[in-house]
């Protein structure tokens, strides 16, 4: 069993492939700094029956030594943690591609492998960001807020707005509170994606430009945006999968 972990801020993903070539079972749970390793492993033995490579990305350092021991003791594998050292297949074009978070990587092998060299894709996680890559060299990135964390804010902020589910209203125009919160932020994210599409393809002057949508609110986002939009919420377990197969001699 091959296993790729994609450890965020809010949540971590783990999928499973048994050829290496598909992802066949994927688990969500949240992320908890505080949490300690005996509880992860409990919880990850449940997933996790067999392991005969991993790789992981992670952008919650407090976390990586938790899963090493995991593997190490269950498995008696060393898990790859995707940084220096492993090999991408992605030139990073950045001003300083250190600050280049592991997640972003794995999107842009993911999409630049299946879908297109060049092309735009759009993470809707804690943060929500759009990475341009333009013939496997990823060239830009804007990052901004995303749902959950504009909702938290929002509603934190906001001593009479009540708690919500993040599922689109049945109208735009909200008639209690709940929709209207429900209005303002889930068609507010959509007209942002559609917004900064436009603008990223007239810029970089490619109006046929290839753009994928995935994260954790992918599959409720995607029905609201206008723009053409491939939806893939399994993008970043397929770029890692790709990177365990890359880099399969470092196992």
């Amino acid at each position: 069993m091959k296993v790729v972990i994609d450890i965020g801020n809010t949540t971590i993903t783990i999928g499973l492939s048994e050829d290496g070539r598909s992802i066949d079972k994927v688990y969500r749970i949240n992320t908890e700094k505080n949490k300690s390793f005996d509880e992860y492993s409990f919880t990850l033995r449940n997933f996790i029956p067999s392991c005969t490579s991993v790789i992981v990305s992670s952008v919650v350092p407090e976390l990586n030594g938790v899963f090493r021991a995991f593997f190490s003791q269950n498995f008696n594998i060393i898990p790859q943690f995707l940084g220096k050292g492993v090999k991408t297949g992605i030139q990073i074009l950045t001003d300083n591609p250190k600050e280049v978070g592991s997640d972003i990587i794995s999107n842009c092998v993911g999409a630049t492998s299946i879908y297109s060299e060049t092309c735009l894709v759009i993470d809707l996680g804690t943060a929500t960001t759009f990475s341009y890559v333009e013939n496997k060299a990823l060239k830009g990135v804007i990052i901004s807020t995303g749902l959950t964390t504009s909702k938290n804010a929002l509603i934190s902020k906001a001593s009479l707005l009540p708690q919500i589910e993040l599922t689109p209203p049945k109208k735009l125009l909200g008639t209690n509170s709940a929709d209207s919160i429900k209005a303002g932020l889930l068609y507010g994210h959509a007209s942002m994606i559609d917004g900064m599409i436009k603008r990223i393809k007239t810029e970089i002057n490619k109006k046929d430009l290839k753009v994928i949508l995935t994260g954790g609110h992918s599959k409720i986002v995607h029905p609201l945006t206008n723009e053409d939009i491939i939806l893939d919420n399994r993008i970043i377990l397929k770029g890692l999968l790709i990177l365990l197969e890359k880099n399969k001699n470092n196992n």
